[in-house]
């Protein structure tokens, strides 16, 4: 894939991030509150995923040795991050603003903001 896609993709962030839920939305087998949740809970998924790539990265299970590469703890932990976008779009249209809000008042209260 060329830089070009990369930075385009990642300059509509938001934009993405909608087309990803409006696909989920057009397929999902449960909706409603119990789809909400359901798209909540797969947070906890991908970040077991996380945990699951670091210990193989690490070789930390002496039945398997090392499963995972660096490389595969990125692409979860970027899962994670995707998850939890569509989360919140999910649970309101106006993500891209709620997530400006709230990131900014994390940066507002960090010493490096």
């Amino acid at each position: 894939m060329s830089d070009k896609t990369d930075d385009t993709r990642t300059d509509d962030l938001w934009g993405t991030v909608d087309a990803l839920w409006k696909w989920l939305e057009a397929d999902q087998p449960v909706g409603g509150r119990e789809g909400l949740l359901l798209r909540m809970l797969k947070l906890s998924e991908e970040v077991g995923e996380v945990a699951e790539a670091v210990i193989g990265a690490m070789g930390q299970n002496p039945r398997k040795g090392v499963t995972h590469t660096w490389d595969d703890v990125e692409a979860e932990l970027c899962d994670v991050v995707i998850t939890a976008m569509v989360a919140l779009r999910t649970l309101t249209p106006e993500a891209r603003e709620v997530f400006g809000r709230h990131l900014a008042r994390v940066a507002g209260r960090s010493p490096g903001g």
